[in-house]
């Protein structure tokens, strides 16, 4: 468990380690935009391999902040000729995200009389084979407890704040250490390198398309490659609704794991 942190229940900020005023500013901003999460979004996730050919799935997303915690639903649909785990069926992810490192990734699947809570051990494996994997999905660097932000830098074009995130000993994660480009002027960001625990490769994320939509911020395009190796990924939003106005019978187990051929 994270150290504790007095200021949280009344800054409703999460530190880890650190007091609201150690915290650096744009991370601050980062976990208020978290906090304020209410969004619906689809489009597709494409594979791309090493000799260019693309597999695409269709992809559905939403996610709100209640109780303390990030919740999170995805859906992925195969294309024709397509196949998820193997199986030309859906699948869907129900993943929470807390300040306290208390995070979880459960998977639902049609036919299966109860979901799969995936072990911290296999949160580092690839989603649907692309680049990125279901910790990607959870994006927990944001909450451990050592952030420290290493200076003005650019990035395309971009006059960006590197901040550098470390975990914690007892967090679950198959990353050493997220170093994250925020945009200066917004704190969103546009790049990411992830460095992974085993073997230290790293895995590179680019966000392509900011928009601010209803005062909220968010990228159309997101890219992942690993460092040095052929192919990539591919997470395109083609719409979205900023402020969906969710609520948590949108993430209640039993609705989530309710399939067309299930009542």
């Amino acid at each position: 468990m994270r150290r504790a942190t007095v200021m949280m229940a009344a800054a409703l900020l999460f530190t880890g380690a650190a007091s609201v005023a150690e915290t650096p500013a744009d991370l601050v901003t980062v976990r208020s935009r978290i906090e304020a999460s209410d969004y619906r979004a689809t489009g597709q996730l494409v594979r791309v391999d090493a000799s260019g050919g693309r597999t695409r799935f269709a992809i559905s997303a939403k996610g709100l902040w209640m109780d303390g915690a990030l919740h999170t639903l995805i859906e992925a649909v195969p294309a024709k000729g397509a196949a998820v785990d193997g199986k030309d069926e859906p699948l869907r992810l129900l993943l929470e995200v807390r300040p306290d490192g208390r995070d979880s990734i459960r998977i639902f699947r049609p036919h299966a009389a109860a979901p799969q809570l995936l072990p911290p051990e296999k949160w580092g494996d690839r989603l649907l084979g692309t680049v990125f994997s279901y910790e990607d999905l959870l994006d927990p660097q944001f909450f451990w407890p050592e952030q420290t932000l290493q200076g003005g830098v650019m990035f395309d074009g971009r006059a960006c704040d590197l901040l550098k995130s470390e975990p914690g000993r007892l967090d679950h994660t198959s990353y050493s250490e997220v170093r994250t480009w925020l945009d200066h002027s917004i704190a969103y960001p546009v790049h990411a390198e992830k460095t992974l625990r085993q073997g230290g490769a790293v895995k590179e994320i680019t966000y392509y398309g900011l928009r601010q939509t209803n005062g909220v911020w968010s990228a159309t395009q997101i890219e992942a490659r690993m460092r040095g190796q052929a192919g990539s990924a591919l997470w395109i939003v083609k719409r979205g609704s900023a402020k969906a106005h969710l609520d948590a019978n949108d993430f209640k187990p039993g609705v989530v794991g309710r399939f067309e051929d299930r009542p």
